[in-house]
């Protein structure tokens, strides 16, 4: 189990009486911000397809389960509940939404981090070359997720003002202007549709005071991230041995922190419709990563890895 998010005990309570669905919450980034929505005193839905109900591994085949995350907002002092929807079925969303409903009768935070078709992409290959069925799949899994849920969920987020819509995205607007051909054509357009979906929100939003942020994290260190490197979060920095530029990843807690900053601030309707990352968020709200440090990922990413500039030559740590 990852174990990442709830390494600060401390509980702040900032939004003591508020309601938030994390969808999306198995594992990386959403798990983590399940479990910080839930220190900060929300009470947090994490949803997610993988359960210890269901026989074997995922269907991106990883062993991380949405119980395992609920064990984790309890053991961070939060109240929350962890369930298994799938969020490409309508029904289940729905009925997903009517409990939240019953229970509370209100939504204050959405955050939309559906996604895991990572497991379909074939990186560096041509539109024509990428396997068409795994290409489509990734679609509905980044795409009509967030659609489907939003559908359901928002006719209950705003009933109150200051309702917010958190889109999770992978990338900086300004980074995301060019084609990202390493990653191919779905890879692309799934991130690209979802700053789309977060401006649209936005201007549906603004009437009700609501407010839609598209978030991306940094170079996460995410379950499968550490594994592939063969380290833990309690010794990653060992990874940079090999390759050096893992020096300015940051664990899901970082990203995390940066959308309980945004859930607790009242005036975040001055983000609405952007794109920020968690280490813009981190230097404008003073938050820092479990270690102390502020990464910036997406500028380091312009500034030294696309320059191919050794890690250091910049001031970056």
């Amino acid at each position: 189990m990852d174990t990442t998010a709830g390494q600060d005990t401390a509980r702040s309570g900032v939004l003591d009486g508020k309601v938030a669905l994390v969808a999306g919450a198995t594992r990386g980034a959403g798990r983590a911000i399940a479990v910080e929505l839930a220190r900060a005193g929300a009470t947090v839905y994490a949803t997610g397809r993988s359960s210890s109900g269901v026989h074997g591994r995922s269907e991106i085949d990883r062993p991380e389960t949405i119980e395992e995350t609920g064990e984790l907002i309890a053991a961070a002092g939060g109240a929350g509940t962890a369930l298994r929807v799938d969020h490409l079925v309508s029904d289940e969303v729905r009925d997903l939404v009517r409990r939240i409903d019953d229970e509370h009768g209100r939504l204050d935070v959405l955050v939309n981090d559906i996604f895991g078709g990572d497991r379909y992409a074939q990186f560096g290959t041509t539109l024509w070359e990428h396997d068409l069925a795994g290409g489509l799949r990734m679609l509905r899994m980044g795409i009509d997720t967030h659609a489907i849920t939003s559908h359901h969920a928002l006719p209950l987020l705003i009933r109150h003002p200051g309702g917010l819509v958190v889109e999770m995205t992978d990338g900086t607007a300004e980074y995301n202007v060019a084609y990202r051909h390493h990653e191919g054509f779905y890879y692309d357009l799934v991130k690209a549709a979802v700053q789309r979906m977060t401006g649209a929100q936005s201007h549906e939003l603004a009437p009700h005071q609501g407010a839609a942020v598209a978030v991306t994290p940094g170079w996460l260190r995410s379950e499968k991230m550490l594994e592939a490197f063969g380290v833990t979060e309690g010794n990653w920095r060992d990874a940079t041995r090999r390759v050096p530029h893992f020096c300015i990843s940051e664990s899901p807690t970082f990203v995390a922190r940066a959308v309980v900053a945004l859930a607790a601030d009242p005036d975040v309707a001055r983000w609405t419709g952007q794109v920020v990352s968690s280490g813009q968020l981190a230097l404008r709200y003073g938050f820092t990563d479990t270690d102390g440090t502020q990464p910036d990922c997406w500028r380091y990413m312009v500034e030294v890895q696309d320059r191919n500039l050794p890690a250091g030559d910049l001031g970056y740590r």
